[in-house]
């Protein structure tokens, strides 16, 4: 299968807008940038804000460490972090130039509860809204559907910017993934110019792998990376697990190191290739062999997420471990076949994992989800495959990823809401 002009160019719009920059865990870094926003829009830093987050907004990001603020965790911490030191033209890095200076005052507004938190009644998953006050001037600053997306701000009751916003359309932020299929996927790997998203492949390579350095070397969380050599050993499938485990380890636990994200996500982002990476390394793959396969793999999960949303019940290392799978057998000449069969053989396996939050054990979630990538692919090798009627598995590898995918959006929607309250009564 030969790709069209416009298919590629399409593929190199949705990798350069989706493998964005961050510092940190997304959704506390939406938070401050929002935050950081609103204290520009106000002109002062605010004497009182309220931020008003999604139940998925909160899920994530009440347990992670702000980056930049050495221990501080939770949505009040990322907001007033952000509207005291953030700079907002960095949007998902804003947390980047934070001071000592900036993290002492932080740490004393928060003493004051300057800020209030509130659950967001809304049907969008990720959704933010910012309200500041500081005399008689007031700002509000909403985000919706994607991180760094503001849709409307108000100063003093007037608005000053809005985009159309719908809070029930679907998620993203205006690049069509609906054209991505396997086999087009596939065509992309092999036969495209790749020169117009090189520059962000060869940063994802960069910043995810000293992310991965740095948790396999440094005392992060409860170091998930570390644990898996010193107990399996080092060969090249163990590798790639602990590899993107540890990144998870560091970045969940506060480290101070960018990360090229995927579909929102760091972890994810990490995920789909930290393990490409490591199989390059081990075959001696070529610079532009190992840009194919990122390619492939980063499309492989956006392709899964777009149709789940960026925030769910479903947990998105899953999407990002049998991604990271297809790419690692992309490196090794598999084909969109190849690739269905080990999509089907990991969903069929974790297909059901659910999304508790940011958090360290993520890092675990990261680890098993690769595991079951690369046991489907051994069993794509094998020809064997989990078959049709066998739970939510269909004959074609395309109905297997809509139906979990539709289990995860539609399916998971009352499992979401129970996870929030039972961490809302913890």
């Amino acid at each position: 299968m030969n790709l069209c002009m416009d298919d590629c160019r399409k593929f190199d719009a949705i990798l350069n807008g989706e493998l964005l920059t961050a510092l940190g865990c997304t959704e506390p870094i939406a938070i401050a940038y929002g935050a950081a926003k609103a204290r520009e829009l106000l002109g002062a830093l605010p004497e009182r804000m309220t931020v008003e987050c999604s139940g998925n907004l909160i899920k994530n990001a009440r347990a992670v460490v702000v980056p930049m603020s050495v221990d501080l965790r939770g949505i009040e911490a990322a907001a007033v972090l952000g509207a005291v030191g953030g700079d907002a033209s960095r949007e998902l890095e804003v947390l980047a130039t934070v001071t000592q200076e900036d993290l002492a005052l932080t740490k004393r507004l928060l003493a004051e509860k300057m800020c209030e938190v509130r659950l967001l009644e809304t049907s969008a998953k990720l959704h933010i809204i910012i309200s500041c006050r500081r005399g008689g001037d007031s700002c509000m600053v909403e985000i919706m559907h994607e991180h760094n997306r503001i849709v409307h701000m108000e100063k003093n009751g007037q608005t000053v910017y809005d985009v159309p916003h719908d809070p029930t359309a679907v998620e993203g932020g205006g690049v069509d993934c609906s054209c991505l299929t396997l086999e087009k996927i596939a065509a992309y790997g092999r036969t495209a110019d790749l020169s117009g998203v090189t520059q962000v492949l060869d940063r994802q390579i960069v910043y995810n792998s000293a992310i991965a350095q740095e948790g396999l070397t440094g005392s992060w969380g409860e170091m998930v990376g570390q644990t898996l050599l010193d107990v399996y050993g080092d060969s090249v499938g163990v590798r790639a697990r602990a590899a993107a485990a540890a990144g998870s380890d560091a970045r969940m636990n506060g480290c101070e190191m960018p990360v090229v994200i995927n579909s929102g996500s760091g972890n994810q982002g990490i995920t789909v290739s930290v393990p490409v990476i490591e199989y390059a390394k081990e075959l001696g793959s070529s610079h532009e062999e190992l840009c194919r396969a990122l390619a492939v793999s980063n499309l492989i999960a956006i392709m899964q997420k777009y149709k789940v949303g960026r925030l769910s019940a479903f947990c998105g290392a899953v999407s990002a471990g049998t991604a990271a799978a297809c790419g690692i057998a992309f490196l090794q000449g598999a084909d969109a076949d190849i690739m269905g069969v080990i999509i089907t053989n990991a969903l069929g396996n974790i297909g059901g994992v659910v999304c508790d939050g940011a958090k360290s054990s993520c890092a675990a979630k990261i680890s098993s989800s690769i595991e079951a990538g690369l046991m489907g692919y051994e069993m794509a090798k094998r020809g064997r495959v989990f078959r049709p009627g066998e739970g939510l598995v269909k004959d074609r590898y395309e109905q297997t990823i809509d139906n979990f995918c539709r289990m995860a959006k539609n399916g998971m929607e009352s499992t979401d809401e129970e996870i929030l309250r039972i961490m809302v009564e913890s």
